[in-house]
C-alpha cells in the first residue's frame, strides 16, 4: 500500500503536470505545469484538516463531520495499544474493517484527492488566473470531492448504501473532474483568438513522457484499491493494462479512419482513455471485459473530443470532460454490465457485485447524482470566485503568457 499511494502521487507530479504542459503553447508550459504542483500541495493540507473527515468521518449518508478534523484519533492504535486494524464507518451496518494503519488509508485516499483537482485544469489551461485557482482547488475539495467521495467510498455513504459501487475512482475523480473541467470551460469562456492563432503543442514529448509515467501510477491507483497484496489487486492491475493498451488502440483506429493518419496526442489521449473507464471496473471485471471497456472507452472518448467538442464550440482545452468526463461515464455504466461475482465476494455478500439490468441502473443512478452535484457546486464555487476576486486573466496577460505575467519565468 506505501508502494502504490507513492504511485498515485507520481500521477500528479509529474504525470498529470508533463502531460498537460507537453499540450499548451510555449508561453504557458510553466503556468501549467505549476498548477499541478501547486494543487499537490494545497489539496494535502485540506484533505489533513478538514478533507478527510468530510469524506471518511462520522455523519450522515449524505456528509461526513468534523470528527476527525486534523486527523483527529489517528494516533489512538499506538495510545491504547492497538494493532494496526481500525473501523471506518463505526456505527453503521457497512462498517468496515482495514487491516493497514489508518495513517497509509489515509495517504492513498490524500493521492486521489490530490489528483482530481489537477485534472480540472485540463478544461480551463491557459486562461485561469493563479490566485483564483488556488481559492478553487480549496472550495472544491471540501464541497464537491469530499462529499462524493463519502456518497460512494464511505460505509455510510447512500450511495454505497444502494449498492452502487466504484472501486478506485469512477465517478469520485473522473466524472467529478471531467463534468468541473467543463464547467470551467464554459464559464470562463474560449480562449483568446482559439481558430486564429496557431494552438498546437509546445512539445508533445513532455505529454508523451507524461502519459507514460500516468499509466505506470495507474497501477498503484487501481491495484492499490484492493487495500493489500492480493489476487483481486493482481487482476485490478491485469485488467488495467489490457484496458489502457486497447484504449490506446481503439482511439488510433477510430482517427486513422477520420483523420488518415494516426497521432501521437490521440494515441497517449486513447490510452489515457482506457484508464479511466477501467477504473471504477478494475476489481470487478476479468481481462475479457476490460478489453472491451478500453475499446468503448478509446472510441467513446474520440468522438466526445474530436466531434462533440467542435460540433457545439466549448473550450474544453486540453479535454478534461472528453477524456475524464467520458472514459469515466463508460467505465462506471459497464461495470454494471461485465461485474463478475467472485472478484468481489466476502462472507457477507456471496455473489459479490455482478453485472445486471439492476447493477447498471444503480450505476446510472451514481452517474447521475454525481453530475448533477458536481455541475451544480462547481458553477456556484466559480461565480462566487469570479464575483469577488475574477477568474480569468485579462485578454493582453493571456495573449503575453500566462509564465511571464503570473510568474515572471519563460522558457528560453
Amino acid at each position: 500500500m506505501l508502494t502504490s499511494t507513492a504511485l498515485v502521487l507520481l500521477m500528479t507530479i509529474p504525470g498529470v503536470s508533463l502531460f498537460y504542459a507537453g499540450m499548451v503553447r510555449k508561453k504557458n508550459v510553466l503556468a501549467t505545469a505549476i498548477q499541478s504542483f501547486t494543487i499537490c500541495c494545497i489539496a494535502s493540507v485540506i484533505w489533513m484538516v478538514l478533507g478527510y473527515s468530510f469524506a471518511f468521518g462520522t455523519g450522515t449518508p449524505y456528509f461526513g463531520d468534523f470528527s476527525r478534523a486534523m486527523l483527529r484519533g489517528i494516533a489512538d492504535h499506538f495510545t491504547q495499544g492497538q494493532d494496526a486494524a481500525f473501523v471506518m464507518g463505526a456505527g453503521s451496518a457497512n462498517a468496515t474493517t482495514m487491516t493497514i494503519p489508518e495513517s497509509v488509508w489515509v495517504m492513498f485516499q490524500m493521492t486521489f484527492a490530490v489528483v482530481t483537482p489537477a485534472l480540472i485544469v485540463g478544461g480551463f489551461a491557459e486562461r485561469m488566473k493563479f490566485s483564483a485557482l488556488c481559492i478553487f482547488t480549496i472550495l472544491w475539495s471540501l464541497l464537491v470531492y469530499a462529499p462524493i467521495a463519502h456518497w460512494v467510498w464511505s460505509p455510510l455513504g447512500w450511495l454505497a448504501g444502494l449498492g452502487a459501487v466504484d472501486f478506485a475512482g469512477g465517478t469520485v475523480v473522473h466524472i467529478n473532474s471531467g463534468v468541473a473541467g467543463l464547467v470551467a470551460a464554459l464559464v470562463l469562456g474560449r480562449r483568446r483568438n482559439l481558430g486564429l492563432d496557431d494552438f498546437s503543442p509546445y512539445n508533445l514529448t513532455y505529454a508523451i513522457i507524461g502519459a507514460s509515467l500516468l499509466w505506470i501510477g495507474w497501477f498503484g491507483f487501481n491495484a492499490g484499491s484492493a487495500g493489500g497484496a492480493n489476487g483481486r489487486a493482481g487482476m485490478a492491475m491485469l485488467t488495467t493494462q489490457v484496458a489502457s493498451a486497447a484504449g490506446a488502440l481503439a482511439w488510433m483506429i477510430v482517427e486513422w479512419f477520420h483523420a488518415k493518419k494516426p497521432t501521437a496526442l490521440g494515441i497517449i489521449s486513447g490510452a489515457v482513455a482506457g484508464l479511466v473507464a477501467i477504473t471504477p471496473a478494475a476489481g470487478f471485471v476479468l481481462p475479457g471485459a476490460a478489453l472491451v471497456i478500453g475499446f468503448v472507452a478509446g472510441i467513446a472518448c474520440f468522438w466526445s473530443a474530436a466531434i462533440l467538442k467542435p460540433c457545439l464550440g466549448y473550450d474544453d482545452s486540453l479535454d478534461a470532460f472528453g477524456v475524464h468526463g467520458m472514459g469515466g461515464i463508460v467505465g462506471a455504466l459497464l461495470t454494471g454490465v461485465f461485474a463478475y461475482g467472485p472478484l468481489s465476494a466476502t462472507e457477507a455478500n456471496p455473489a459479490g457485485v455482478t453485472g445486471s439490468l439492476m447493477q447498471l441502473g444503480r450505476q446510472a443512478e451514481a452517474c447521475g447524482v454525481t453530475i448533477v452535484w458536481c455541475v451544480v457546486a462547481t458553477y456556484l464555487i466559480l461565480k462566487l470566485i469570479d464575483f469577488t476576486i475574477g477568474l480569468r486573466v485579462s485578454q493582453d496577460a493571456e495573449l503575453e503568457g500566462l509564465d511571464m505575467v503570473l510568474h515572471g519565468e519563460r522558457i528560453n
